[in-house]
């Protein structure tokens, strides 16, 4: 994505990957081939690979720069975590990305991650050692307290595939005394807060940031792909509760929609930040170029 700049904060990406990853069909449940097909008609073209008919999903970090603090928004997967394919992809990119960014581990302020699943939190530590540490060593990460107790649940009864995420990428955050572990209503200050958005996972938050008179608020995975903007009922395979998640996509698209609040979602593709405009009873997804 390129640049995204408004009053006195900068917003910009690291991606670890990104291209073709999955069919549709496979992601939501609900899917038919008829209104996919439909809605694609319309959509920007980047959000779709026509020649293997997979949606184009992106892996990124944004990186927000304030007057105050670097703060990085969701960290992707990581290295060195044991995940099975397809998330054994190369990782080198966002190592590149990162430097190539001027950005520096010992330099970042904040890590918010908008839910603990793996492609969210997966460079919050590194292995050193033979042990896990934060990789952002001066950084504080912002967890949802109630979305850290959960995964921390369901590890304990065997529930977390693939990978002990809650063990890899959070525990050790905590014993490092690097998290907050905070509620819905969050603010970092009055540039950065949450938004709550419950459903995707247990207490999945977006991320706002508002200067200038301007708003932009990180998705996190509130939605996958901009077809669910158009069918905001279509949940995925990897929700937690489906049925939050719906209610979550229409709550904050009816809120948003129209505004000109800068949405920036975590898997779509270049260019990325789009904004969300009525369309009917559902909602339209433009990128911003």
């Amino acid at each position: 994505m390129k640049t995204l700049q408004f009053g006195d904060v900068t917003i910009t990406s690291i991606i670890e990957r990104d291209g073709p990853w999955r069919k549709p069909g496979d992601m939501f449940p609900a899917y038919t081939e008829e209104v996919a097909q439909k809605h694609l008609a319309t959509l920007d073209p980047e959000v779709f690979d026509k020649a293997t008919g997979m949606m184009n999903i992106t892996y990124q970090t944004f990186v927000v720069k304030t007057k105050h603090h670097t703060i990085l928004v969701d960290t992707c997967t990581g290295e060195d975590k044991g995940y099975p394919a397809p998330m054994d992809f190369p990782k080198q990119r966002y190592l590149d990305e990162f430097k190539a960014a001027g950005l520096a581990f010992d330099k970042i302020d904040y890590v918010f991650c908008t839910h603990l699943h793996i492609d969210h939190c997966g460079w919050n530590t590194v292995l050193r050692d033979g042990r896990w540490v934060p990789t952002f060593p001066n950084a504080k990460y912002v967890f949802h307290k109630k979305e850290y107790a959960a995964w921390e649940q369901a590890t304990k009864e065997g529930k977390n595939p693939p990978g002990n995420v809650w063990t890899y990428n959070c525990l050790p955050i905590v014993e490092a005394g690097q998290a907050l572990l905070v509620d819905d209503d969050y603010s970092l200050d009055d540039t950065v807060w949450l938004t709550p958005t419950p459903g995707h996972a247990p207490c999945h938050c977006c991320v706002n940031i508002k200067s200038g008179g301007k708003r932009a608020s990180v998705t996190g995975d509130l939605m996958h792909h901009a077809l669910q903007t158009r069918m905001p009922e279509w949940y995925t395979i990897f929700d937690w509760n489906q049925e939050e998640g719906i209610k979550s996509r229409r709550k904050f698209f009816k809120e948003v929609a129209g505004t000109g609040t800068y949405i920036l979602p975590i898997h779509f593709p270049s260019p990325t930040v789009g904004l969300i405009e009525p369309l009917g009873d559902a909602f339209d997804y433009k990128f911003v170029r």
